[in-house]
């Protein structure tokens, strides 16, 4: 049974992920422009915790952007394997989540098949407005984890 001072740790632990997801900029297709709008001043996705960055090995969120071939699948596979635990996934746009324009094409991989997602955001491309969604609901995920 946990103590209470281990719960305590545990929520403040969970509240400060929570607030801190740091995606790197791994953009595989088109999709990539509009996370481009997403950390812009219309939107500004600091508010709700999120900042660009620059190494794999900080960062705790993947945002898979658009396609991804057999090729790069090895590349998002590598990166979601140096990431820190606790960390999640979103997979960003119809190519992404079923292959797109591409669907049925001898190099197209799913992102469900390369790594385990957390969020889907459809759309060809998705608004800015749907990845934000798709955010917080990451966000719960991970308020109600239990540890």
């Amino acid at each position: 049974m946990k103590t209470l001072v281990s719960q305590a740790v545990a929520r403040l632990a969970r509240w400060g992920t929570k607030w801190s997801l740091w995606p790197p900029h791994l953009v595989t297709a088109c999709c990539g422009v509009e996370i481009g709008h997403i950390f812009g001043s219309v939107y500004d996705a600091e508010r709700f915790g999120m900042l660009p960055m620059g190494s794999l090995r900080q960062s705790n969120i993947i945002i898979i952007e658009g396609t991804i071939t057999l090729k790069m699948a090895k590349f998002v596979k590598y990166v979601y394997e140096q990431m820190p635990e606790p960390k999640y996934v979103i997979a960003m746009g119809a190519c992404a989540i079923k292959g797109g324009v591409f669907y049925g094409s001898y190099h197209m991989v799913p992102a469900s098949k390369v790594v385990p997602v957390h969020a889907y955001v459809s759309g060809c491309p998705p608004t800015p407005e749907a990845v934000l969604k798709a955010v917080s609901k990451v966000q719960e995920q991970i308020g109600h984890a239990e540890n």
